[in-house]
């Protein structure tokens, strides 16, 4: 924890996203505080680092530590999504499919899911196979959508076993 926080306050982003989660769990000898977490993952964020990102928009929804904001999470998401960060694609993908922090829109939804299912993101191939079953945000294709599920399935994803009975 000494080299990690020494390596934070000189702008190391990695340790700074590090130092964040120490503090955003209570681990590592660090006391649990919202506040300083959400603190170190907009050092982070603001030095590009797409984990960053992806945590502070975290602490965005949950209101962890800063204020609640949809609309301020979900561009967060989307600035790491857009760096190819597959936990930011999934979640994106939520906000678009739930209307949080940005409209309601389900081919949003779809493209975002598709991003993070490519990578093997098991919730993102159970939503996007949702959503092909259902023909919601993109054409109907049971075909597809078992494909998705059964990827899903195959990392132990509860929802998609049960999708597929």
């Amino acid at each position: 924890v000494k080299l990690y926080t020494q390596a934070a306050k000189q702008g190391l982003a990695e340790a700074q996203l590090a130092i964040g989660d120490y503090y955003a769990q209570g681990t590592g000898a660090l006391a649990k505080n919202d506040e300083e977490a959400a603190q170190l993952y907009r050092q982070a964020a603001d030095q590009g680092l797409a984990s960053g990102q992806y945590a502070l928009g975290d602490s965005y929804m949950r209101g962890n530590g800063v204020p609640l904001d949809e609309t301020r999470a979900a561009r967060l998401f989307r600035q790491a999504a857009d760096q190819g960060f597959n936990l930011a694609q999934s979640i994106l993908g939520e906000c678009y499919m739930l209307g949080f922090g940005v409209a309601h829109d389900l081919a949003d939804a779809a493209r975002y899911f598709r991003l993070a299912a490519d990578q093997g993101d098991a919730n993102a191939q159970r939503s996007l196979g949702f959503l092909c079953e259902h023909g919601q945000g993109t054409k109907r294709d049971l075909g597809e959508a078992v494909r998705l599920y059964r990827a899903a399935a195959a990392q132990r994803n509860v929802r998609a076993l049960a999708r597929l009975g």
